[in-house]
């Protein structure tokens, strides 16, 4: 489940990304209502087994079942809500009407380890960010210079030009990282978890700027969830 709005007094529409049919506009009657049997199925977060009846513009939700009841764990949690809240705004982005499988399991997985909380909240977020926008194409590099391919180390990140760069093709005032930072980046890109959890305060900061800067980038637009991201308890 990524997004609801109300519709009417009782309904909703809500936007759902599917293992294999893409995106899914539908309309969920009477959920609002206490009465309501599977009202609280279809909200954010959660994952489930639905199915519709085909509608002239929307369709109607006639079942769903829940496979992952991830919903009340991660909105218990605001750190995690508010991670929760960029993946799914960034899934739904990211993803056009025909899907993808690959970022349907990426968010699933992700999801479900905010709920059991596996990892630090920031950690579990910026590995999201970068792994979607790999599966989508714009893997940044972090460690050949994504301009002229030298081999690096490199400590200058222009998000612009894809990743790390070379000091000589470095634009005026790009920022430059510590070696630590550069090797957070890539712990979790690739998702080692050990690695990654052993970086410092500073270096995860620093680390969570780049990635929101590149992601925004590369999305072309804001994400408006990423700017209520509470990182002080993560």
């Amino acid at each position: 489940m990524l997004r609801t709005h109300k519709l009417g007094e009782a309904d909703r529409i809500i936007t759902l990304l599917s293992r294999s049919h893409g995106k899914i506009r539908a309309v969920a009657k009477g959920v609002r209502r206490t009465a309501s049997k599977f009202g609280s199925r279809l909200e954010p977060f959660m994952v489930v087994d639905a199915q519709f009846y085909e509608g002239r513009t929307l369709d109607i939700v006639t079942q769903a079942e829940s496979l992952g009841s991830y919903g009340s764990d991660i909105t218990g949690d605001y750190s995690a809500y508010t991670a929760a809240s960029v993946m799914v705004e960034t899934a739904d982005k990211i993803t056009d009407d025909d899907g993808s499988l690959q970022q349907y399991l990426l968010l699933v997985g992700a999801l479900r380890s905010l709920a059991r909380k596996e990892h630090p909240v920031s950690l579990t977020l910026d590995s999201y960010l970068l792994r979607a926008l790999s599966i989508a194409g714009w893997a940044p590099s972090f460690g050949d210079c994504a301009v002229t391919g030298e081999p690096g180390p490199h400590t200058v990140f222009v998000a612009q030009l894809g990743g790390v760069v070379a000091d000589r093709v470095a634009p005026p005032g790009s920022p430059r990282l510590d070696s630590r930072t550069i090797a957070l980046l890539a712990s979790l890109l690739s998702g080692d978890w050990a690695d990654a959890e052993a970086a410092d305060d500073r270096q995860q900061s620093q680390a969570s700027g780049i990635v929101a800067a590149y992601t925004q980038f590369h999305l072309e637009r804001s994400l408006r969830s990423l700017q209520h991201v509470d990182r002080t308890t993560a």
